[in-house]
């Protein structure tokens, strides 16, 4: 029989070698090419996915310009949009789940204006089950849902860059 303390000790080593062998590793820094600092991000105001991506590029060596006129890079958020459709309805007409969808095009172009990464657009949606209860909680949760598309936009355009600009 394994006393206590002998698994107590085997659980971590056994932790760390099952995350090890699935690929898990930490996100670690953000490695887009440093010829492309500093880096401009243009989006209309008050956008979401130009938030996430400076908060994802500050711990980066990749320094952000304050001016397109200073950058080597600029990114340029062309659009974002929300929407939300019903997809269930209960017998009486009540709205039981939505389907959210966020959309966010964007291109970048050198600091001459050449076009580095041509226009593309990312559609990310998910269903958003709405029952009778708590309405404020639902409310807030659909702005987190948003946020979230925010933050996955955001990523994605970083990792579509980094393999177009290498």
């Amino acid at each position: 029989m394994i006393s206590r303390r002998a698994f107590a000790a085997a659980v971590p080593g056994l932790t760390l070698a099952l995350l090890a062998g699935c690929g898990f590793r930490l996100r670690g820094t953000l490695d887009l090419p440093e010829a492309l600092s500093p880096l401009y991000i243009q989006a209309g105001g008050g956008s979401t996915v130009k938030r996430a991506i400076e908060d994802q590029l500050s711990g980066s060596a990749l320094a952000l310009a304050t001016t397109p006129a200073e950058a080597k890079l600029i990114v340029r958020i062309l659009s974002e949009g929300r929407s939300s459709r019903v997809v269930a309805t209960d017998f009486s007409g009540k709205v039981l789940a939505y389907d959210l969808r966020f959309l966010v095009s964007y291109d970048a172009v050198s600091a001459d204006g050449t076009t580095r990464a041509p226009q593309q657009t990312l559609d990310l949606s998910r269903t958003f089950d709405n029952p009778d209860v708590e309405v404020l909680g639902k409310q807030l949760e659909e702005e987190q849902i948003y946020q979230d598309f925010a933050g996955d936009a955001a990523d994605r355009i970083l990792m579509r860059l980094r393999t177009t600009l290498r």
